[in-house]
């Protein structure tokens, strides 16, 4: 990793590990190794990412929210898998297929955990695998919860993978829009253009959407018709380990 890299990080956790007394320029750029010049530039760059702020009482400078957000992100997806295993557990055994709990990394998923399925042909993926989020199931239910902003500062990144990849970001929109509004996605083969699949969304106490959960296989078993069939087994999975989470507002056709 490049010096001036591993010296900016290490001026971000001097940020965080001080932050109930702001720091100067030059209190960060000895701290950290950098000059002046160098620590007000990743100062800069910090702040335009939104991480770091100027305080306006002493001129020093220290962490913003962002950074315990983004901290407990990453504390409900290690929680999120625990409580999702007995649930995942339950869909595997009705459906004899692929499991998979995914949560979004940009314009990726990233497979947490899976189970197996017991036949011989199955979807193939591993835990830490990624793929594309717009081209799978799991991907699109949590896309389908994204702001606008997000969509369309990933739009040069939608690459045709097979024939029924969608790659404009209006037909995606529509997807989306309709994925939100009925509470699951399905996949027709447009990551690999063999296997399909159907995930539903998970949601936090916070009432974002954190993971999702969803399951693949060939498609000439996963049908559109048996995809349907699945969605109420994986819509209630998903909806009670948001329960768990501590979502309490009304999920897909329920009253809130």
């Amino acid at each position: 990793m490049d010096k001036t890299l591993l010296k900016g990080l290490r001026l971000f956790e001097i940020i965080c590990a001080q932050e109930d007394q702001p720091n100067t320029i030059d209190d960060l750029a000895e701290a950290s190794g950098l000059t002046k010049s160098n620590t007000h530039r990743t100062l800069q760059t910090l702040i335009a990412a939104g991480y770091v702020e100027k305080s306006s009482h002493s001129g020093g400078y220290k962490p913003t929210l962002k950074v315990f957000e983004l901290a407990a992100q990453r504390l409900a997806r290690l929680d999120v898998r625990k409580i999702a295993t007995p649930l995942m557990r339950r869909v595997a055994l009705q459906t004899q297929e692929t499991v998979h709990l995914s949560v979004l990394d940009q314009l990726d998923v990233i497979y947490i955990d899976k189970i197996d399925s017991p036949n011989p042909v199955r979807a193939y993926s591993i835990i830490g695998g990624r793929a594309p989020a717009y081209a799978v199931a799991t991907g699109k239910t949590m896309l389908a919860f994204q702001n606008d902003e997000y969509l369309n500062r990933h739009s040069a990144d939608l690459i045709r993978h097979t024939e029924n990849t969608i790659t404009s970001l209006a037909a995606l929109k529509d997807e989306l829009a309709n994925i939100a509004r009925i509470g699951y996605a399905i996949n027709r083969g447009e990551w690999r253009g063999n296997v399909g699949g159907i995930a539903a969304p998970i949601f936090d106490g916070h009432n974002k959407v954190v993971a999702a959960l969803g399951i693949s296989g060939p498609l000439e078993r996963l049908t559109i018709e048996n995809m349907k069939r699945w969605s109420p087994l994986v819509l209630d999975a998903a909806r009670d380990i948001s329960r768990e989470s501590g979502y309490r507002r009304g999920y897909f056709g329920e009253s809130n």
